[in-house]
């Protein structure tokens, strides 16, 4: 019985897959094209798998040499003579199943530099179709035997076709960092001692590498291929269509987090293929531990400007244009962490904006955490299983009046809407979650969805900018509100000014069609 599988290369004979067909098409043009390129995609984005189907799909007009530098240690990229043997090995080590008279013929003792190297590719590649794939380069990327490797590549590419320099057809390098940019590690030829930070220079022979532009992510179509060949073997009743949206609109299509949904309602929730099935595994999701979100952590503690930009999109509502050019973009971006839309960075997707929201709440309770101690129970807002908003509301503004004066304008200006988060988190946390609308975020309006059991609230958080702008704001609710078939809406609004005279007020108002918005100024 096959299985959804997030820990590793999946396997068509044991594992549940995403139709990829489309995807290595685009990639075999590519191949066909002679083409050298590389394959950066952030972690668990099914680079592997990927690589694997890929030298399936090839095996009938190539010879095709997968090799993946995980695990072979330092020591391979010490000399070029450790290099090039270990190289070779490898090479024919990958070639033992398929072809072992050729796998034989690689290994040489004597090519012990990259020009003998060089000349032993030459007789290897004359008369055949060789397709090089290296999974994981970051490993040996930063790594100068590894970058003069790439060098002989290069002058070995660029000279194809003189009728006596061959060399491989095509070659594949993937991970998660770009090495046509790679900081090279500088060795002191003295010593054998790194270098100083300040002498690494960027410098990579890869330049002569084609642009990838292959989309990596699922769509909700290529979803539904998957839980089409499940529902065969398992014949649940689910509407594969609205689940795979479903599944979508979580995760725009990220490889793991698609495959962990399905895996937490095949396995965690016995086979529960709905909208709410697809909500506790997000739920699960977001309550665990895996290394795909602990690089995300690990990349916004370890860069200050990332973890700026990443504050100033999410809470502030700044809106960036997506220019990989900006370098603290483009690290973003290689992480996965943001995507284009419409030429406008944002989060990739919902569950990463929910995770990256948790640690900037927990960042700032750590900071602020005197100032934002509610002390009344989270049982409070809940009357028979159902979340009062309405309280939570009314509350929060007793809460701010409480804990904040008007010499902390400032401060609030940029908190306003975090305090908020922070004071809502706890009270929902277990039972229920949140989003942020991504299209609704700006400096003027920001707009939460709060889903809790089996309802749904929408609450929009704006900045007063006086009573024409506030009557706007109701009409930009209650389209949101009708774009959801939603009855009830909530409003809250931060008044920073200063002064005496200021509008504070919690009150419904009704609007035609039976629509009722709660609307809260602080």
């Amino acid at each position: 019985m096959r299985k959804f599988n997030v820990t590793g290369r999946c396997v068509p004979e044991e594992d549940y897959m995403v139709d990829i067909n489309g995807k290595l098409e685009q990639i075999i043009r590519l191949v066909d094209k002679r083409y050298y390129f590389t394959i950066n995609r952030a972690r668990q984005y099914g680079k592997t798998t990927t690589l694997f189907s890929l030298t399936k799909a090839l095996a009938s007009d190539y010879t095709c040499i997968n090799l993946s530098f995980e695990g072979v240690g330092e020591t391979m990229f010490e000399r070029p003579d450790l290099f090039c043997q270990r190289f070779l090995l490898h090479i024919s080590k990958a070639l033992e199943n398929t072809d072992k008279d050729f796998a034989a013929a690689w290994p040489d003792e004597s090519v012990t530099d990259f020009d003998l190297l060089s000349f032993h590719l030459d007789k290897l590649c004359k008369d055949r179709k060789i397709v090089l794939l290296i999974d994981e380069v970051d490993k040996a990327g930063n790594n100068q035997v590894f970058l003069h490797f790439l060098g002989m590549l290069r002058s070995k590419y660029l000279s194809r076709g003189n009728g006596y320099s061959f060399t491989f057809h095509s070659v594949i390098l993937t991970g998660v960092y770009n090495i046509k940019n790679i900081k090279l590690k500088m060795i002191d030829e003295g010593t054998r001692a790194l270098a100083p930070d300040e002498n690494k220079i960027y410098n990579s022979p890869w330049n002569i590498a084609v642009d990838f532009e292959v989309d990596m992510s699922f769509s909700a179509i290529e979803i539904s291929s998957m839980l089409s060949e499940y529902e065969t073997d398992h014949k649940t009743g689910m509407d594969i269509k609205a689940i795979s949206e479903d599944i979508y609109r979580n995760t725009c299509g990220y490889p793991f987090l698609v495959s962990r949904i399905c895996q937490h309602i095949d396995e965690k929730f016995d086979k529960n293929w709905t909208q709410v099935g697809v909500q506790n595994a997000v739920q699960k999701i977001l309550d665990e531990e895996n290394t795909l979100f602990d690089d995300i952590y690990k990349n916004l503690e370890t860069n200050a400007n990332l973890y700026g930009f990443i504050y100033d999109t999410l809470v502030l509502g700044e809106s960036y244009s997506f220019i990989v050019g900006n370098p603290v973009l483009g690290l973003a971006h290689m992480f996965g962490i943001i995507k284009n839309d419409n030429g406008i960075a944002v989060i990739s997707n919902q569950i990463f904006e929910k995770i990256i929201y948790e640690y900037l709440i927990s960042k700032e309770q750590t900071n602020i955490k005197k100032r934002t101690t509610t002390g009344i129970p989270a049982a409070t807002f809940i009357d028979n299983g159902r979340f009062n908003m309405q309280l939570c509301l009314e509350k929060f503004a007793a809460h701010y009046y409480e804990m904040f004066n008007k010499s902390d304008s400032e401060f609030l200006e940029k908190q306003g809407r975090m305090l908020f988060l922070t004071y809502l988190r706890p009270l929902i946390n277990g039972r229920g979650f949140y989003h942020v609308e991504s299209e609704t975020r700006n400096q003027q309006r920001l707009d939460i969805v709060v889903d809790y059991g089996c309802e749904q609230f929408i609450i929009e958080l704006k900045i007063w900018h006086g009573d024409c702008r506030h009557q706007g704001a109701y009409e930009q609710l209650l389209g949101y509100m009708d774009s959801k078939n939603a009855a009830t809406g909530y409003l809250l609004t931060f008044d920073f000014r200063n002064e005496t005279n200021k509008r504070e007020s919690a009150e419904w108002v009704d609007f035609d069609g039976g629509k009722r918005i709660f609307d809260v100024v602080l």
